[in-house]
């Protein structure tokens, strides 16, 4: 018995001009895009996507699904070979992403037009390995860091503008306090503090830091260290004179001084409390001028957390890390601690010892 020849019935489409490719090319990528922010990723993110797979295809020239991965060879190891390694990486991840969007919503129909099966040109063999030395970021100590805190305190009873400058000084001692980044700070709400929740209050940090590109990851912070005091002084001193509307929803915890006319009000951006700081540390701090961040003061609340004993799982809930190791680089013991375990340790060793020999 002969097999019979099985034709398709659907017969294959074709992309009859130049411009009809440029069109389905542009329209995959506005699906791509789409589909990025039903991810829930935020537009500075989706646009750092769309710039790295536009400078690739003004590269390529020619639609990406067509790229391989000699081409990819080619690509990563002459055009990017002096570009840093986070700027490789990131482009190559963002490659594999857009590849796997291809392959889930339009293997089929690229191949019915163009007849190629969608392959990603990255693979195990070119992609590029993150390589960028760890910066070690060693923060002040407890009296340096009460030097330039109560000199600040001691100067908003006399600024200019208190309002603002009071804003300032409680977003650093929430860095300080509870390891909030700064652009986590700027995006709470007043309604993101949660009176009712622990011992203390905690803070819905909606806008935390996402691993792998996954978007905005929300935890729970507890107000320990005195920020649950200092947020209260805050929030019944300071909050009211700014024009901001309590009963709307959305109104931000720490808002601009700026006016807006209609909505809850306006939010301050981070560059305000940055130069703050900056500014704080000349005049109270000055031999840590140019070198204390509020990045500088999340590594500060680790390491302080570590020394009193707490637990190294706890301080990574607190910060908001996906891997432990991340956290590890945070904690900067001062002092005496690592020489004070080695001779309590030889101390036990002696003691041991000379139960032996008597």
């Amino acid at each position: 018995m002969a097999l019979a020849v099985v034709r398709a019935l659907r017969e294959r489409r074709t992309l009859e001009s130049e411009e009809e490719l440029a069109d389905f090319e542009l329209d995959v990528l506005a699906g791509f895009v789409l589909a990025r922010h039903a991810a829930g990723l935020t537009d500075s993110t989706i646009r750092g996507d769309t710039n790295h797979l536009q400078l690739v295809r003004n590269w390529f020239e020619r639609p990406l699904w067509e790229m391989e991965p000699h081409d990819a060879d080619r690509y990563f190891g002459t055009v990017l070979r002096k570009v840093s390694s986070s700027t490789r990486a990131a482009r190559a991840q963002t490659l594999i992403t857009y590849f796997e969007f291809l392959e889930l919503r339009h293997a089929v129909e690229l191949h019915e037009l163009t007849g190629r099966l969608v392959e990603c040109p990255i693979d195990e063999m070119n992609r590029p390995r993150m390589s960028v030395d760890a910066q070690l970021r060693i923060p002040p100590t407890e009296v340096e860091l009460e030097q330039l805190f109560s000199g600040w305190r001691e100067e908003l009873a006399t600024c200019r503008k208190f309002a603002p400058a009071a804003r300032n000084y409680m977003v650093a001692r929430l860095s300080a306090d509870v390891g909030l980044r700064i652009n986590e700070a700027c995006k709470l709400d007043l309604d993101d503090v949660r009176w009712e929740l622990g011992r203390f209050g905690k803070l819905n940090v909606r806008h935390g830091k996402g691993s792998r590109r996954k978007g905005p990851k929300q935890r729970l912070v507890p107000l320990i260290n005195g920020a649950d005091r200092a947020l209260v002084w805050f929030i019944e001193d300071v909050w009211s004179q700014f024009d901001a509307d309590h009963s709307l929803p959305g109104a931000p915890l720490f808002p601009s001084e700026r006016r807006r006319v209609d909505g809850p009000g306006a939010r301050v951006n981070t560059d305000a409390p940055r130069r703050a700081l900056a500014d704080a540390v000349t005049r109270h701090l000055p031999s840590w001028t140019g070198k204390l961040t509020p990045h500088v003061l999340r590594h500060y609340c680790a390491s302080q957390l570590y020394q009193t004993g707490a637990d190294i799982l706890a301080i990574q809930e607190l910060l908001g890390h996906s891997w432990i190791s991340t956290t590890m680089r945070y904690v900067h013991a001062h002092g005496t601690r690592v020489e004070d375990a080695v001779m309590h340790g030889q101390q036990r060793a002696a003691q041991r010892w000379e139960g032996l020999i008597r």
